[in-house]
């Protein structure tokens, strides 16, 4: 999905930064939200991320199957 920057101040900073970093204007405003995004989320306790990561992870429904060390080693080929 398109975003569309039409505030030029945005697009002035998005600018400033991709001639500094040498990128388009569209990998400096990744960059930047890459790095602000990290940034909040060092800020954030790690029980609570780990937190996020488990609920993310509950919210897929059971499959029912065991997975066991004879599972696991089936992917990788082990008998």
């Amino acid at each position: 999905m398109p975003l569309n920057i039409r505030n030029e101040e945005v697009n002035r900073l998005a600018e400033q930064l991709a001639t500094i970093k040498h990128v388009t204007k569209t990998d400096a405003v990744m960059l930047a939200l890459k790095g602000e995004l990290r940034r909040t989320m060092e800020g954030v306790p790690l029980a609570e991320r780990v937190k996020i990561l488990q609920d993310r992870i509950l919210a897929y429904p059971p499959t029912g199957d065991e997975a066991d060390k004879a599972f696991f080693d089936s992917l990788s080929g082990d008998e």
